[in-house]
């Protein structure tokens, strides 16, 4: 697709050898054999992480410094009366200064979440509005994650997480209408 659509700078080509699996389909799950980082460390971690790499942006801790990277947030600073899950980050191989080292943190554990299909944006937007929505919530990697600023704007501007979501139907529906033609499995 990135070839196909000239998505690169100048539309230089990648040469790629796209090697089909055998007996796949989209309906399948697939176990990763070896874990593709030291803070992907499960299939939970990989399944959960698209929806809490945006803690990254933030001053959140997303598990960096423990041993259920990706799949717990917080910080000391989110009220217990809400966050009671407990854990305090410290130096190991994925991070070596993760935020909050050696401080406890207040937040949820989510390791026995079910498999998700879609991006959760409540547990951002809930941390958002338990944090007092300060404008520190925030840092300028967020809007790196994100791809533009409008994310972090519809956040602050209070929409839910399916206004958001709504927002971003037309822009999908035309993605899957290019994607079509690059799919390998049914």
């Amino acid at each position: 697709m990135l070839n196909g659509e000239g998505w690169l700078k100048n539309k230089v080509k990648c040469d790629l050898t796209v090697i089909k699996m055998k007996n796949y389909n989209h309906q399948k799950e697939y176990s990763l054999p070896i874990k593709p980082s030291p803070n992907l460390p499960n299939d939970q971690a990989i399944n959960l992480y698209p929806s809490l790499c945006f803690f990254e942006g933030t001053f959140i801790n997303a598990g960096r410094g423990t041993d259920m990277q990706f799949q717990v947030f917080g910080a000391p600073s989110l009220p217990y009366s809400k966050y009671t899950f407990e854990y305090t980050p410290q130096s190991n191989e994925g991070a070596k200064s993760p935020k909050f080292k050696g401080q406890l943190c207040h937040g949820k554990d989510l390791r026995k979440e079910p498999r998700l299909n879609k991006i959760n944006l409540e547990w951002l937007i809930d941390a958002y509005n338990a944090n007092g929505k300060k404008k520190d919530f925030f840092n300028s990697f967020f809007v790196k994650l994100a791809g533009t600023e409008k994310l972090q704007k519809q956040i602050e501007e209070g929409l839910s997480a399916e206004e958001i979501r709504d927002s971003w139907k037309e822009g999908l529906d035309s993605f899957m209408k290019i994607r079509e033609k690059y799919l390998l499995y049914e």
